[in-house]
């Protein structure tokens, strides 16, 4: 039974610290631009370059399945600008409301588009399958090899800004997932309906399977990027740390 649904826990074991990772390097950053420019208005500038093609991602795809489901966009903007609640917004794309459906995977197109970029750039140009076959396998010896050996692919630094930039950004916001609490819903009570009419045992034969196999590769997407802040995380914090106790000044 638990082999059925592992792909659904590590999806939730890879998500919840990548969501955490996203945020704190997030706040890192800003602050080591804070602490050096003493101006707002140049980190949001500069913060927001950093991500820009993440962002651009983030607002074209919502934008593009918008128009593939027939849903009509009123807005589109990569200015960024700070919310009331004091959050910033490094972009957005306003579109009409229809249906739980068609809103649910409008809000979900960055992270599909975002992580299918994200795991095309793991087997293409970084070619990571042997690698993961080899951690998979437990030859920790060789998986460390490998690791050393990344930055010698050619454009390494190129495909590793790009899975950062857009990997800390394909999650979608909380207006994205305005829909996603009553399509769970729903969806929870026809799962329901199905096992009182006797459907369970061919759900859990035909269904399962490919839905925990589906989930474990998102886990292994999620799991990639959430390396990728950590590499980032320490350097950034260490900065902040140093700037801090050299200027006096600290942003919490």
């Amino acid at each position: 039974m638990f082999a059925q649904f592992n792909g659904l826990i590590w999806f939730v074991l890879t998500l919840l610290p990548l969501a955490f990772l996203q945020r704190f390097l997030h706040r890192e950053i800003q602050a080591v631009l804070l602490i050096l420019s003493r101006s707002e208005r140049f980190t949001i500038t500069v913060f927001s370059i950093i991500f820009l093609p993440g962002v651009l991602l983030h607002e074209l795809s919502h934008y593009c399945m918008a128009l593939l489901l027939g849903i009509k966009a009123a807005r589109f903007s990569l200015v960024p600008q700070m919310l009331p609640d004091g959050r910033l917004q490094l972009g957005y794309v306003e579109t009409v409301r229809t249906d739980i459906f068609r809103d649910s995977f409008v809000g979900a197109a960055p992270l599909i588009v975002g992580g299918g970029l994200v795991a095309f750039i793991a087997i293409v140009p970084m070619q990571l399958q042997p690698m993961w076959a080899v951690l998979s396998n437990g030859q920790f010896g060789l998986f460390w090899i490998g690791i050393t050996l990344l930055p010698t692919i050619k454009d390494f630094p190129l495909w590793f800004y790009l899975t950062f930039a857009v990997s800390s950004t394909m999650l979608p916001s909380q207006s994205d997932r305005h829909t996603w609490l009553p399509l769970g819903v729903t969806i929870v009570v026809l799962i329901a309906l199905a096992i009182l009419a006797g459907v369970g045992p061919w759900m859990l034969t035909y269904l399962a399977p490919p839905l925990n196999s589906f989930l474990s590769t998102v886990a292994i997407i999620f799991g990639l990027s959430a390396a990728v802040h950590i590499v980032l995380i320490l350097p950034v914090k260490l900065i902040h740390f140093l700037l801090s106790k050299l200027t006096g000044v600290d942003i919490q």
